[in-house]
């Protein structure tokens, strides 16, 4: 448990919210393994029908916590890391997930969307994946969930130079299934929550399991999981990481060869 994901509990609906927004939400080890033993806890919680995933403040995430990425790639971080846990819980999940998002869903921010059953944006909602402008790769089964939502070449591209989609866009290319004003986004989840609590619950299990085959996504995450690491590892990374630390533009083409 951390003090950084509020844990709520209230009429068979259960609310998990980033609360960290002095820094944007991001998330560190600990975040991660909040999330994943809540959402694990709720597998076998009958009185946990639904799951909402939100965000304290201005911002739903900036996505990992860049320091514990540079810790990776320098060999300074030690422990279990709970990244893979809470992506592992996603996939697996069989509670209907719902995302409300406002301002900015940086990285793993977005592509956890791609395993929320119903996706809320506020009007101010912007969605990126700078994976590669890291030097790193894409996660959370994205790799095929991406092109599967938007197309192999619209996929690539967003992947390619991270680029943010704002909300409207994000809605018309199905990365979600609503926009809704900045002030109505919290109440607009909490009423989608509550019907949902209200239908079969083994029917929208069952129902998500065919559509979508936790298996399938289990091991590509595995394999993302692998490839990430190893990236994680190379003077790209180390570039990458030295010049956001900098805070200037990184140099990969003197890398070349």
């Amino acid at each position: 448990m951390t003090e950084h994901v509020k844990i709520e509990r209230k009429d068979n609906i259960l609310t998990l919210m980033l609360a960290r927004p002095d820094k944007k939400n991001a998330l560190t080890n600990a975040m991660y393994g909040a999330l994943a033993d809540a959402m694990v806890a709720a597998e076998t919680d009958p009185a946990a029908r639904v799951i909402v995933i939100r965000g304290e403040g201005d911002m739903f995430t900036s996505g990992n916590d860049v320091g514990d990425f540079a810790a990776i790639a320098t060999g300074a971080f030690k422990g279990e890391r709970h990244v893979a846990r809470f992506l592992d819980a996603l996939a697996r999940a069989s509670r209907p997930l719902v995302a409300a998002v406002q301002g900015r869903a940086v990285g793993v921010g977005t592509t956890m969307l791609l395993h929320s059953d119903i996706v809320l944006l506020a009007d101010d909602a912007l969605l990126s994946t700078p994976f590669i402008n890291l030097a790193l790769v894409p996660e959370a089964a994205s790799t095929i969930l991406m092109p599967m939502r938007l197309g192999y070449a619209r996929a690539y591209e967003m992947f390619a130079f991270g680029e943010p989609l704002d909300a409207k866009t994000a809605h018309g290319l199905g990365l979600a299934n609503r926009v809704v004003p900045r002030d109505r986004l919290h109440a607009e989840a909490a009423a989608v929550a509550a019907r949902l609590a209200k239908q079969p619950a083994g029917s929208l299990s069952a129902m998500k399991r065919l559509m979508r085959d936790p298996a399938v996504l289990t091991a590509q995450i595995a394999a993302e999981s692998a490839c990430f690491a190893e990236r994680l590892k190379t003077a790209e990374a180390r570039e990458a990481f030295t010049a956001f630390a900098e805070k200037r533009p990184p140099d990969f083409a003197k890398l070349a060869g």
